[in-house]
């Protein structure tokens, strides 16, 4: 099913595309205006300090020679030292990782499922009421920009109608679950505690359908153009001239081949979510890596903005990969194409 010379282009088209991300962000982090080290010793730092911390951060060294010591970090682990904070930036991305990956999991969870169920409903009853609610619902989604919507659920659930929480994980009289994947749901029901589990769901309810509305509305228009495409096919008329029922004919035979394009976007989602968690982050005071990323951004702190985009790079690389393995394993088109 997966040959080795397959699997060998992929992985070898995988290792390019960092190498290429790897280069293009060591050359924006040169370019854009401001000194760092000027931001680490502060505007009034003699002529002498300045440079001493020029050269404590490389800066004094040729191009050539600051990209290979970063690449040679970047394949041990090491992405260097936060110009903020004087910590590694690698612990740093690791203590504020699982926050944004609970959000982004719960909000790809949201978008996927109600998606796709949306996305059924408005072909099943194709230009009828249901299919013109769930296209506006879609075409409000994918036109509302994310920082707008933030901002307006925290007007309307936090201000007028407090039932949500406007900030942070936990209330702030509950302590955090013993750490054993750092998202507190899941830490809090290994640990036994309900309440923290409540408590965290919570606080993640609001950030995590801002975060997903976009890509909800997303997958729900690909669902329903590939059911519609699907329900005209000769082998469902067949079907249900065969009298086979109808819920059947629309959940084992036309959602099944209805759901291989949306694969791609489904998985896609993910990355897009984890890249939109900078937004949503700032607005909801999620203490994860988009909220750390702004402050680095603020501080001109390079070697952080640099470690949270080979970060995000990676998971986009990973993700494309595994979504290709996926398409070749249910589409058996693409396996005879691939011969």
């Amino acid at each position: 099913m997966f040959s080795f010379h397959y699997i060998r282009n992929q992985i070898i088209h995988l290792l390019l595309v960092l190498i290429g991300v790897s280069i293009i962000t060591f050359a924006l982090s040169h370019v854009i205006p401001g000194d760092p080290a000027r931001m680490m010793v502060g505007d009034k730092a003699s002529a002498e300090t300045l440079a001493r911390a020029r050269v404590e951060l490389g800066l004094d060294r040729p191009l050539t020679e600051q990209y290979y010591k970063y690449v040679t970090g970047l394949a041990h682990g090491d992405m260097g030292i936060s110009i903020r904070s004087q910590q590694p930036v690698s612990s740093e991305l690791k203590k504020f990782f699982p926050a944004t990956l609970e959000l982004t999991l719960s909000a790809m969870f949201l978008a996927v499922i109600f998606g796709i169920i949306l996305g059924v409903v408005a072909a099943v009853h194709r230009n009828k009421w249901p299919d013109h609610l769930c296209r506006i619902v879609s075409l409000i989604g994918v036109s509302t920009p994310l920082f707008w919507s933030g901002v307006v659920a925290l007007i309307i659930f936090y201000k007028w109608i407090p039932i949500f929480p406007a900030s942070g994980r936990l209330d702030t009289f509950m302590t955090p679950p013993p750490q054993v994947t750092g998202m507190y749901i899941l830490d809090g029901l290994f640990a036994g505690q309900m309440d923290v589990v409540i408590s965290a769901i919570h606080h993640l309810i609001l950030p995590a359908v801002c975060l997903a509305y976009v890509q909800l509305a997303i997958i729900a228009r690909q669902v329903r153009s590939s059911m519609i495409d699907v329900l005209e096919e000769d082998y469902i008329r067949t079907a249900r001239s065969c009298g086979i029922p109808t819920r059947r004919i629309l959940y084992h035979y036309a959602l099944k081949n209805a759901l291989l394009p949306t694969v791609t976007i489904a998985g896609l989602t993910l990355a897009d979510l984890l890249s939109g968690a900078i937004i949503t982050e700032t607005i909801f005071a999620w203490p994860g890596m988009g909220k750390y990323v702004v402050e680095a951004i603020t501080f001109l702190d390079f070697p952080a903005i640099m470690g949270f985009t080979m970060i995000v790079s990676c998971v986009y690389v990973f993700i494309n990969f595994i979504v290709d393995m996926l398409y070749r394993f249910l589409d058996p088109q693409i396996r005879e194409v691939d011969k």
